[in-house]
């Protein structure tokens, strides 16, 4: 077996979508020769925790090692699961960590991890580092390592790092701190794996000394064990069931849905009687105002947020399912892992998405209703025809050989292929 140590901030029993990409390259490693040492954090104040989650290691040759920092989130461990603030609240409060913070607020975190990883390689022998960002602190964390151990470096991108959507730069000089920081981290590692082609071709113009063949694109996926587990519910009726399964902020909003929906109620009140939408995750204060403000709050079930396997039940009791991301800076690059686990589904998306790579995931998924993001004459229509299509039972099939490709056991095959290129014997 070969040995590998894992940086990764984000890991259950912290929960959301950001500790997917990680966890499930970790479970299926040992399937490949690969033996994770995971170095994240101790139990931190976040706003989700799935416990259930620390399930898919069970029984498998991987070590945990969790180290306490000083960064916000271990600051507030004692107050455990933190209610999601509105939106304009964590906005700022975003925006202010940002002016303070270079890279990111998990910098303090990366000191304290940086003494405990030094502890673990001085003690036992690794073949690879690997790091996935966000947060991007722990690039900086990886390079250090890399420089002082001369140990191979994976780095994984799975957002865009210079130029992100959500990003705020207070100054020029913080757009120039955190360009020269990523132009290090690339310069030093040794394999580098992306999301999507977007994030790939903003690295090789943002840096002229990456090339076409530096950036592997390594997409997000699905657990088929997830769904093979998956117990969805009975439906209680014969209505149609369109779900989201997610959070929203910044400029992911379900304000155009639910405007597409109350026209639907005025124009076809025929249809919408018979269709029912469900939230899974946190729905939001503001945006149950918005519902109430509209008088369709009898067509909503909000569900809350729910550990990942009841998640998967309510995605597969469903009978189609709806994302969105909003238009903003490189928009383009966004890779969402809820739509590839949509995918694992096999159901219908009604997919509002710009350009980019998420756009051309769901129609190469061949079962998806797009629209952009905020056309709500389109959302309705589509919304009619899900429910055409779902009173005949002709839901479109989806392109099959595109949802086997993005298995997660298929997927760390496939990177655990390229870091045996990088072992050192």
């Amino acid at each position: 077996m070969f040995k590998i140590l894992v940086i990764a901030y984000y890991f259950p029993p912290t929960g959301l979508s950001g500790v997917q990409r990680t966890l499930k390259f970790v479970k299926y490693m040992p399937q490949y020769n690969w033996e994770p040492t995971v170095l994240t954090t101790e139990l931190t104040g976040y706003y989700a925790h799935d416990y259930s989650l620390l399930n898919d290691l069970k029984d498998k040759p991987v070590k945990i090692v969790r180290v306490k920092g000083r960064e916000v989130n271990s600051l507030l461990a004692k107050k455990g699961t933190i209610k999601m603030p509105a939106e304009i609240i964590r906005k700022f409060l975003s925006r202010l960590s940002s002016t303070f913070f270079i890279p990111d607020n998990k910098t303090a975190w990366c000191k304290a991890a940086y003494i405990k990883a030094k502890e673990l390689i001085e003690t036992e022998k690794f073949d690879l580092i690997f790091v996935s960002g966000p947060p991007f602190s722990a690039f900086n964390l990886g390079v250090q390592l890399k420089k002082e151990f001369n140990i191979p470096l994976a780095i994984d991108y799975r957002d865009l790092w210079f130029g992100y959507h959500f990003a705020f730069y207070a100054t020029p000089f913080h757009k120039i701190a955190i360009k020269r920081m990523e132009y290090a981290a690339l310069k030093t590692a040794d394999f580098i794996t992306v999301t999507n082609r977007r994030i790939k071709e903003k690295l090789m113009d943002y840096y002229k000394f990456i090339t076409f063949n530096d950036v592997m694109i390594l997409p997000h996926g699905y657990d088929p064990e997830d769904f093979a587990k998956a117990q969805p519910e009975k439906k209680p009726n014969n209505k149609m069931i369109l779900t989201y399964s997610g959070i929203f902020y910044e400029y992911i909003t379900p304000k155009y849905l639910l405007k597409a929906f109350k026209e639907l109620t005025i124009e076809r009140p025929d249809i919408a009687s018979n269709i029912e939408l469900h939230f899974v995750g946190f729905l939001r204060k503001e945006n149950y105002k918005f519902i109430k403000k509209l008088g369709i709050q009898s067509f909503v079930k909000e569900h809350g947020y729910l550990n990942h396997s009841e998640a998967i039940n309510k995605i597969m009791m469903s009978d189609v399912l709806w994302l969105m991301v909003g238009y903003g800076r490189n928009a383009d690059t966004i890779s969402s892992g809820k739509l590839f686990e949509y995918f694992g589904s096999k159901k219908p998306i009604i997919a509002c998405l710009p350009d980019g790579a998420l756009k051309s995931a769901a129609t190469e998924y061949g079962a998806s209703l797009l629209s952009d993001p905020d056309d709500v004459e389109q959302i309705k229509q589509n919304i009619i025809k899900a429910y055409s299509l779902y009173r005949l039972n002709q839901f479109p099939i989806p392109n099959i050989e595109f949802v086997e490709k993005h298995r997660r056991d298929f997927l760390t095959e496939l990177i655990t292929k390229e870091f045996q290129f990088l072992v050192r014997v």
